[in-house]
């Protein structure tokens, strides 16, 4: 088989992890031909992310602190990762190459206090290409022909928009194609940098959070894989967090649709796009536990034949968010007027989760990241003072987002009654609802302390504790 495996950040966050990895890798290239992609260690990202916080405002002491730290991280990992001493010193060149980058783009953007999107993704793409090659020499100490690759030197080729770049699909294709093909010709195992991308000019772009999933479907359909293996510390995806119903159950098979709906929602977050490429040619994606690697996972195919009888499949808590609401009745039929609010929110830099607007259209209110909500706020309250029938802009941040989620609820009558009717019968108010056109999700808001009891409310409405694989 031609297996893509993706490996998270938790799976490696350290030079222990890191090393069963590398010998997971082993026992499946044997019989079978791997690519691996692996996300930054750990909290990384969140690390850099804060490195060009530090950076913008000028803070030299703690650029140098937090450049110190990663690269004391990575030197440990590689240490205890890493046994044989030459392939150790490779090892130590790449990194020494790549902290040496890092430490140039983050001093020089503190000293102007400036941070461009190209220069962002310079400094964030560097989780990636520490960890990687760390995996690339556990690999190579455990007997495995292995080959390291940036995503770019791998082929995969994106648009210009730094931060979120899309990939080219119809030349990334047969980039990949070309350039993996022949290394795995020759009885190697690539190891590509998550996350990663370049644009036509050679320039580094990343995708986003979530960006390594996506990286690996792409590679996958480049190839014609036989699978997709997305590697974490949870055992698939699952009913409902079980840390909010201890009884949820691992769900042995979903499509495509309902994966990307319960990832989104889920405590396993992909970038909105991972299934897009695998989808297109059915090829099956498996969600596995890294420190549980006998266990099957959940595998996300086209046509699953799993629970055909269960309408919901998955209930999901969003924490962290909040609703802003705007009224003023001059919007009623005046069209534009949802165009330009969804425009300042998106020029405030949030990300709108749900909408929900009256039929009156005297009233929107939208979901989004409690971390971003005063910026949206502010934003909405500055354009009142202009033209545009906005008078009133309220928000509430005291509340949780529920989504329930299954194909089988496509068509079928009664699903948001029941769903409604679990939650009242709960004695849980419901401050807004949304529902897809495509029916595979009815998302609504309750209050923060609510939010437990109404996931649990509804898990037990459709007894999803009792699910199994029949």
């Amino acid at each position: 088989m031609k297996i893509v495996m993706k490996f998270g950040g938790t799976s490696v966050a350290d030079g222990k992890r890191i090393r069963h990895v590398a010998s997971l890798a082993a026992r499946f290239s044997r019989g079978n031909q791997l690519v691996v992609v692996c996300s930054a260690m750990g909290d990384v990202t969140d690390q850099l992310i804060s490195l060009t916080e530090d950076a913008r405002s000028g803070s030299e002491k703690a650029v140098e602190a937090r450049l110190a730290a990663i690269r004391e991280s990575h030197l440990a990992a590689l240490k205890e990762a890493v046994k044989s001493p030459e392939v150790a010193a490779k090892v130590r060149r790449k990194l020494t190459e790549t902290l040496a980058q890092l430490g140039q783009l983050a001093r020089g953007s503190t000293i102007l206090r400036e941070l461009t999107p190209r220069s962002r993704d310079g400094i964030l793409s560097s989780g990636e290409r520490l960890s990687n090659p760390i995996v690339w020499g556990a690999l190579l100490d455990q007997g495995v022909d292995s080959v390291y690759l940036t995503g770019g030197e791998c082929g995969i080729m994106t648009d210009d928009n730094f931060g979120d770049a899309a990939p080219l699909m119809e030349v990334t294709g047969y980039q990949v194609k070309e350039n993996l093909g022949r290394i795995m010709g020759e009885g190697k195992t690539p190891v590509v940098t998550g996350y990663i991308g370049a644009t036509q000019g050679g320039e580094m772009t990343t995708f986003g959070r979530g960006g390594s999933d996506l990286t690996a479907t792409v590679i996958a359909s480049s190839i014609g894989a036989d699978e997709v293996w997305i590697w974490s510390d949870v055992d698939g995806l699952m009913t409902a967090d079980p840390k909010t119903v201890p009884d949820a159950r691992v769900l042995s098979e979903v499509s495509y649709a309902e994966a990307g709906e319960m990832a989104v929602f889920g405590a396993k977050a992909l970038h909105p796009r991972t299934l897009e490429p695998v989808a297109e040619k059915g090829i099956p994606v498996r969600f596995r536990n890294t420190f549980k690697p006998d266990h099957p996972g959940t595998v996300v195919r086209r046509d699953p034949k799993a629970y055909a009888k269960n309408i919901v499949k998955s209930v999901a808590l969003v924490k962290g968010v909040a609703i802003i609401t705007l009224t003023g009745a001059s919007m009623v039929g005046r069209p534009g007027s949802a165009a330009r609010i969804f425009d300042v929110v998106a020029k405030s830099g949030t990300n709108i989760l749900m909408i929900s607007q009256s039929v009156s259209e005297s009233n929107i209110s939208m979901v989004v990241n409690r971390s971003t909500m005063h910026r949206a706020v502010n934003a909405l309250e500055l354009m009142m003072l202009g033209p545009g029938g906005l008078k009133q802009v309220n928000y509430e941040d005291d509340v949780s987002a529920v989504a329930v989620v299954g194909g089988g609820m496509r068509g079928a009558k009664g699903i948001a009654a029941r769903v409604f009717g679990a939650v009242a019968a709960s004695g849980i108010n419901v401050r807004m609802i949304a529902q897809g056109s495509s029916e595979q999700n009815i998302s609504f808001v309750v209050h923060e302390g609510d939010a437990k009891d109404a996931v649990r409310a509804v898990h037990r409405a459709f007894h999803l504790e009792k699910l199994n694989s029949s």
